[in-house]
């Protein structure tokens, strides 16, 4: 089905459709060159985006960031380096880490 026609049963606008595909948020066109054509499986795509909005409170373009933070290494490390520096996630810690701290707690005077 076209746009107009998806849009309708999804209960969005076919702009919203679009920024929706411009974000990576519909499996990709099968047939390069040719238009969009909506099935089930695109229409069963945007309903779930539209379900994990509403149900995480995020917009579009925070759902489509999480995506290419899962999807690509290099954002996913640079994402996870934020958080620890700022305290969200905790820093992994290393055996050694662990082993320097129980020598440090066995030189402790008791």
């Amino acid at each position: 089905m076209r746009i107009t026609e998806a849009a309708r049963r999804l209960g969005v606008s076919p702009r919203m459709l679009r920024y929706r595909e411009s974000l990576g948020l519909l499996p990709p066109v099968r047939d390069r060159g040719s238009h969009r054509r909506f099935g089930p499986d695109e229409l069963a795509a945007v309903s779930q985006a539209m379900d994990l909005e509403r149900r995480f409170d995020i917009s579009p373009a925070e759902l489509a960031f999480a995506l290419r933070a899962m999807s690509e290494p290099a954002v996913a490390q640079a994402v996870r380096d934020l958080g620890v520096r700022i305290g969200r996630i905790q820093a992994p810690r290393r055996a050694l880490d662990f082993e320097k701290e129980k020598a440090l707690r066995l030189l402790r005077p008791r």
